[in-house]
C-alpha cells in the first residue's frame, strides 16, 4: 500500500513537470519581436528554418517515464494560415544585415531630358544674344597656379574699371603757362629711352608716365624742371616696381648733371605730397596684360605690337586725355589685330573681358594706327627704334591698318 501511494505521488510529479514544459501559445500573446515586420510568431520561426510548436505531450509520459513523447501533427488549418501570412519579400531591420539582403533600387535615368531650368537658361541666353559656346575661359589653364589668383582675377579687374577715374587726367595744359603737348611728347619720348638703357619692368614706364601727368595737373611746373619732374617720377615709380632700383646719382648722371641730388629728392617729397602717395594705379598695362590674355590668339609678334601702339598712344598728349587707361590698353588690342587681319577682329571673349564693342573702340584704334604710320617719319624716335629691334620682332617695320588708317576720325 505504501509503495502505490509512492507510485501515485511520483506519477502526480511528473505530470506537474510535464505541463512546466509544454508551451501553448495563447490567444493574443503570438507577437513578434520589434525588429521583424509582421505580428505571427510562425513567420518569425519559419524564417528561422524552425517549424511551428504545436506538440502537446501525450499522458503517456505520465504514466511511464522512459516512454519517449508522442508528438502530434499539425492540424491542416494552422499550416494554411502560416503559409498564407508569409509575405513574398521579408525585409529584417538589423544592424548586423548583409549586401545580399538589401533591397535593390532602380533609378530611372533622366539623361537627355530638358530641365525647366535648363531650357529657360538657354531661352535667355539667345536673347541676350550671349551663347556660352562662343566664350572662352581664359583662366583654365591657370587654375592650378597660386600665383595667378584665379578666384579673385575678375573681382580686381571690375574694381580697377571702377577706380580708373581716380586715376585718370583731364586737360591740364591750360593751367601750364611754360608747357604744351609737345614739350611732354619729348620728356615721354626721353623717358622711353632712359627706361630702356636701366633696363626697367614695363610696369615702371606707365606708372612714370602716370605719375608726370597727376603732378603736371596738380601743381604749376616752370619749363626749366620739366626733365626734373620726369626723373623724379620715374625715381619714384622705380621704388614701387623694380627690386634692384637705380640709385639719384644714377638719374643724375643720366639727366647729364642737369639737377643736384638734392633737388632731386626735394622734388620727389613734393610729387609724393600732391599725389598724397597714391601710386597704387591701375595704368594701361595693367589692362593690356588682361586684354592680351583675353586675345587667345595672341602670339609673341602680336604682344610686342600691342605694346607698340599703346606706348605710341602714351606720347600723344591728346590720346590720354581723351581716353581711359583702359580704353587705350583695348584699342590698342584691336589695332594689333587688325594690323595683323586677325579673323574675326574683335571676339566675345574680348567684348566680355574688356566691356568694349569694335564701335566704342574704333575712333582710339584709328589715332593709334595714324601714330604707326606717321611714326616713321616723325623726329621722336624712342619707341619707333624700340619696337624696330629684333627683340621686339620689328613690328614697327609692319604696314598699318588699312581698314582703320584708310578711315577719317
Amino acid at each position: 500500500m505504501g509503495s502505490r501511494n509512492l507510485v501515485v505521488s511520483y506519477q502526480q510529479q511528473q505530470r506537474e513537470e510535464a505541463k512546466q514544459k509544454t508551451f501553448v501559445p495563447a490567444e493574443g500573446r503570438n507577437r513578434r519581436v520589434l525588429q521583424d515586420i509582421g505580428n505571427l510568431v510562425n513567420d518569425r520561426v519559419s524564417l528561422q528554418g524552425k517549424k511551428p510548436v504545436t506538440e502537446v505531450v501525450d499522458t503517456a509520459v505520465a504514466r511511464d517515464v522512459r516512454a519517449p513523447a508522442a508528438t502530434k501533427a499539425p492540424p491542416a488549418e494552422t499550416k494554411k494560415v502560416n503559409e498564407k501570412h508569409i509575405p513574398e519579400d521579408v525585409i529584417v531591420i538589423s544592424s548586423d544585415e548583409t549586401e545580399k539582403s538589401k533591397p535593390v533600387s532602380r533609378r530611372v535615368s533622366r539623361k537627355g531630358v530638358k530641365t525647366l531650368t535648363s531650357i529657360l537658361s538657354a531661352r535667355s541666353k539667345a536673347a541676350c544674344g550671349k551663347p556660352e559656346d562662343t566664350l572662352v575661359d581664359i583662366h583654365a589653364a591657370d587654375v592650378t597656379n597660386e600665383l595667378a589668383v584665379v578666384e579673385y582675377v575678375d573681382d580686381m579687374y571690375e574694381y580697377y574699371k571702377l577706380t580708373e577715374v581716380d586715376s585718370r587726367v583731364h586737360d591740364y595744359l591750360q593751367s601750364q603757362p611754360d608747357i604744351n603737348g609737345k614739350m611732354r611728347s619729348i620728356l615721354v619720348d626721353w623717358l622711353i629711352e632712359v627706361h630702356r638703357k636701366f633696363e626697367l619692368m614695363p610696369e615702371t614706364l606707365y606708372l612714370t608716365i602716370n605719375i608726370v601727368d597727376r603732378f603736371l595737373a596738380m601743381k604749376m611746373v616752370p619749363r626749366r624742371e620739366l626733365q626734373l619732374v620726369g626723373i623724379s617720377s620715374m625715381l619714384l615709380a622705380c621704388k614701387y616696381e623694380e627690386i634692384w632700383a637705380p640709385e639719384v646719382n644714377d638719374f643724375v648722371c643720366i639727366s647729364d648733371n642737369a639737377y643736384t641730388r638734392e633737388q632731386v629728392l626735394a622734388m620727389e617729397k613734393a610729387i609724393l605730397g600732391k599725389l598724397e602717395w597714391y601710386l597704387t594705379v591701375p595704368t594701361p598695362y595693367v589692362f593690356l596684360v588682361r586684354y592680351i590674355k583675353a586675345s587667345i590668339s595672341s602670339d609673341k609678334e602680336t604682344e610686342s605690337l600691342v605694346f607698340f601702339l599703346s606706348e605710341l598712344g602714351l606720347m600723344q598728349y591728346h590720346v590720354v586725355v581723351k581716353y581711359g587707361p583702359s580704353k587705350i590698353a583695348a584699342s590698342a588690342v584691336y589695332a594689333a589685330r587688325c594690323t595683323m587681319d586677325k579673323s574675326p577682329l574683335w571676339t566675345e571673349t574680348l567684348k566680355h573681358h574688356t566691356g568694349y564693342t569694335e564701335d566704342m573702340l574704333r575712333d582710339c584704334a584709328k589715332l593709334l594706327v595714324q601714330c604707326h604710320s606717321a611714326a616713321a617719319e616723325s623726329k621722336l624716335k624712342a619707341v619707333y627704334k624700340k619696337f624696330s629691334s629684333e627683340d621686339y620682332g620689328a613690328v614697327a617695320l609692319l604696314t598699318p591698318a588699312r581698314s582703320l588708317s584708310s578711315e577719317s576720325p
